[in-house]
């Protein structure tokens, strides 16, 4: 029983489980705000008073276009809120914690005689006075 509630306790449960139900608290607000707001709005201009109350019927069998056009309207607003709201922030987040770990660029290297560091531009070693090849040099013999 203590690993099941090492289990529960841990922080990705808890957090998936607020995370559920804050999306199932958000679900039905959007819900709601489609049943309650949007229905009647499009009702109104297609002259249906209850927008969940257009179907039509083919050989006894009923098709509630209304119903799904009411799911589709809430889907698209949760869709477009998580967008927004998570994952595009989340990308950016990320984007901005990869450009921090590149590397800057190198402003030394190693002199091949004597192995001292000396600046990129350099053109002799300060240590041991040997000629140094140009940067563009260097890269073409890598």
């Amino acid at each position: 029983m203590s690993g099941f509630t090492k289990f529960i306790l841990r922080g990705n449960v808890v957090d998936l489980a607020v995370g559920v139900m804050i999306g199932a608290a958000f679900s039905n607000i959007v819900n709601s705000f489609v049943k309650d707001l949007i229905t009647p709005l499009v009702g109104a201009v297609i002259k249906t008073p209850e927008f969940a109350g257009i179907f039509f019927t083919i050989n006894g069998s009923r098709f509630a276009v209304g119903d799904f056009l009411n799911a589709l309207v809430s889907f698209l607003i949760i869709a477009t809120v998580v967008y927004f709201f998570v994952v595009l922030p989340m990308n950016t987040l990320l984007e901005r914690i990869k450009k921090q770990d590149t590397p800057a660029d190198p402003t030394s290297k190693k002199c091949p005689e004597c192995l001292s560091e000396i600046p990129i531009a350099a053109s002799r070693c300060a240590f041991c006075g040997q000629p140094q090849m140009e940067s563009e040099a260097i890269a073409t013999l890598s």
